[in-house]
């Protein structure tokens, strides 16, 4: 038990601080501690990702039940840095619509800890607590606007929904152990009928993939995404494009390669159907948008179909090139979003993207920066998104799915024409009437600059990510 406790460290302490934060926050008054509470919670969390990023080992807890390999510290890794990130991000604008209560940081962190769950599952009930404590949490901070009928519908549709896909999931796993006699996923590996799965084997997978599809914002399982992109607060969203995705997609990989390993004949074509329907419902739903929150939800969708291509591939590589593009993915959105969070007009957050008009001429270094986000969310070389596109569109070649690589380029074609109108907008729109304004924060400005800068300068090594996503591949496919 002490080595099994000692493997699951970063997650109790992340654990006890929350709850012992609570407690202290709910004697001790709200309005005085929501501060200190969030920065905190941030040191935290950037201590446990340093922690967590040490270990050079593979070692299981309880039985197989917990999993603690390269592949899930490198998703735990970026979770937390990027949950991190956001809540930093998040203060200044929570403030000034006293929304900052002491209960939101602690939401994260406790979501957090689902998700590093999530990623180190080796049995579908270590799978199925560590996501429902990730969903808890998120379904409350969508609707942490309680004043407002949209942020309460957000919340509630994304209850509802994530309920649903909890039932698919749950329903697949009592397949999956009907007819596998087991839940841990070394297990059902070993019950495979010469690398390919029953019937009734061949179900339970469909409505597991089906209940982590709704996770990551799939087609067809996305229809609460732009809805509740819209409604949440803003840093809310910022959250929900970012660090759950991440979880979400590594979770993905982890069931199936650990527990469907060998019938990767079987998962391939589904899960790229599920690329291409969210590559193109994406790219072209996003065309019509006016929100800029709502466009967001709709390159997430998008986003996640390119992500599932590499996951497609059925090979290390494919898992490889499916990290380091949530790597860029989650970069490229945490300057978005501080963008985002900036544009404001006489203190009211503006979230239509014609208020942009004009934008680049009072404030060209913002533009700059956005649109170096903007055309690497496109895809456009030689930034550094071009370069996921390509890992994730090459692992598909590789991996025998020409055709699928063939859709994602003219996907990724139509879906440049949504980023490009914002450019459009901010350096040739007819000048607004009353430009955007924003409180000078110079945390949302360094956070904006910094991906942009990262998007230029990482073309020439990547930061190193790319080594270390092979390493983490490498331990969950041999």
């Amino acid at each position: 038990m002490g080595a099994d406790l000692n493997i699951i460290l970063p997650e109790i302490i992340l654990s006890i601080f929350a709850m012992a934060t609570l407690v202290g926050g709910a004697y001790l008054g709200q309005d005085r501690l929501a501060r200190p509470i969030l920065w905190a919670t941030c040191a935290v969390m950037l201590i446990i990702a340093f922690m967590v990023v040490q270990g050079d080992t593979t070692r299981v807890a309880f039985g197989g039940m917990f999993v603690d390999d390269g592949f899930s510290r490198f998703a735990k890794g970026l979770v937390l840095v990027s949950g991190a990130a956001i809540l930093l991000m998040s203060e200044g604008y929570m403030a000034r619509r006293d929304l900052l209560r002491f209960e939101y940081p602690l939401l994260v962190a406790l979501a957090s800890v689902g998700m590093m769950m999530m990623v180190s599952a080796g049995d579908l009930m270590a799978l199925y607590m560590g996501l429902e404590l990730q969903s808890l949490a998120l379904y409350v901070v969508a609707s942490l606007r309680r004043d407002s009928v949209i942020s309460t519908e957000a919340g509630l549709k994304y209850f509802v929904l994530g309920a649903l896909s909890s039932g698919l999931l749950l329903f697949g796993s009592s397949l999956v152990y009907g007819f596998a006699g087991t839940t841990m996923f070394s297990g059902i590996i070993t019950t495979l009928d010469e690398g390919h799965l029953n019937l009734g084997l061949l179900i339970g997978l469909v409505l597991v993939i089906s209940g982590l599809a709704f996770k990551v914002s799939a087609v067809p399982f996305h229809m609460w995404t732009p809805d509740v992109y819209q409604g949440s607060p803003t840093p809310v969203t910022a959250f929900f494009a970012t660090a759950p995705k991440v979880a979400a997609m590594a979770l993905f990989a982890r069931v199936l390669h650990d527990a469907f390993g060998n019938a990767i004949s079987d998962w391939s074509q589904v899960i790229a159907v599920l690329s291409v329907l969210s590559m193109f419902l994406g790219a072209v739903a996003a065309i019509g948008q006016t929100n800029i929150k709502r466009l967001m939800a709709y390159s997430s969708i998008a986003h996640m179909g390119y992500a599932l291509m590499g996951l497609a591939a059925g090979t290390a590589f494919g898992v490889q090139a499916m990290l380091i593009y949530m790597a860029i993915y989650v970069t490229m959105n945490v300057g978005t979003f501080a963008f985002i969070l900036m544009m404001e007009r006489d203190g009211s957050p503006v979230v239509e993207i014609s208020a942009l008009n004009g934008y680049a001429k009072y404030e060209p270094g913002k533009a700059l920066a956005m649109l170096l986000l903007l055309f690497s969310l496109a895809g456009v070389p030689p930034l550094v998104g071009f370069f996921g596109k390509f890992y994730v569109l090459r692992a598909a070649y590789e991996g025998g799915l020409a055709w699928l690589a063939v859709a994602g380029v003219i996907a990724s074609v139509i879906g440049a024409f949504y980023y490009l109108r914002i450019v459009y907008f901010m350096y040739f729109g007819d000048d607004a009437e009353e430009p955007l304004t924003d409180g000078k924060s110079p945390v949302l400005w360094a956070f904006l600059m910094v991906p942009a800068a990262v998007m230029l300068i990482g073309v020439i090594n990547l930061f190193g990510i790319e080594g270390a996503a092979q390493a983490a591949a490498a331990t969950l496919v041999n």
